[in-house]
Order: C-alpha cells, then sequence, then structure tokens
C-alpha cells in the first residue's frame, strides 16, 4: 500500500515514516506542505494520504478540496492527523470528506495498524 504521509513538522515526517515502513505492505513518501502533497499525489497516486490539519501556507482542509477537485486524485482516501480532537471537529474534518481522523500525538506502533484497519483494499 502506498501511503503519502504530509505534515510541516519533520520529526512527525521522520517517525510516521519510520512506523509506517516497520509494516513491509507500505511503501510511504512524505511531503512537508499541501503544495507539495498536490503534486505527489498526482504524480505518484498513493492508495490513502495521511495529512496534517493545521500547516502553513494551505492548510490540510484545502488540500483535501484541492485533491478532490482533481481528477487524478479525487478518489484517493484522505485520512487528517491531527491533535484537535473535540467532537465537533472531529464531525467537520469527516463532513470535509475525509474518511477518518487520527489524533496526535500518534502511537507509533500502532499507526500502520490504524491506518489498515481504515483503507481496507
Amino acid at each position: 500500500m502506498k501511503v503519502l504521509y504530509v505534515d510541516d513538522e519533520a520529526d512527525l515526517r521522520t517517525i510516521a515514516s519510520i512506523a509506517l515502513e516497520l509494516d513491509p505492505d507500505f511503501e510511504v513518501r512524505t511531503e512537508a506542505s499541501g503544495a507539495q502533497a498536490l503534486a505527489t499525489a498526482a504524480d505518484w497516486r498513493p492508495d490513502a494520504i495521511l495529512l496534517d490539519v493545521m500547516m502553513p501556507s494551505m492548510d490540510g482542509p484545502t488540500t483535501l478540496s484541492r485533491l478532490r477537485q482533481n481528477a487524478e486524485t479525487s478518489s484517493i482516501p484522505v485520512i487528517f492527523i491531527t491533535a484537535r480532537a473535540q467532537a465537533h471537529e472531529l464531525k467537520h474534518f469527516i463532513s470535509l470528506g475525509a474518511l477518518d481522523v487520527i489524533t496526535k500525538p500518534f502511537d507509533p506502533m500502532s499507526l500502520a495498524a490504524a491506518v489498515k484497519q481504515r483503507i481496507k483494499p
């Protein structure tokens, strides 16, 4: 499964990448911004995108909106990654078209299983 992890925090990109790649079923790429994510998603066509909500320049919801506007990326499942975990916020993120939400801080040892549970081939 090809997974694109998008987060402006370099440490979180590294942790997520290592955590996901511990599972041999995952091939992972990371990006630091929404703009980079749009280009990589269109070119690489991941099976899923893990997308940080709060990023400078282009936040996660805007990035998701742009992914949905592009025919090449419109059907890629997106899971938001966020520290904003109040019930009304989670409902809002799902209403934007995200498949689900994983809250920060996430457990690196269970991240791959959490993604697999949400993205069933």
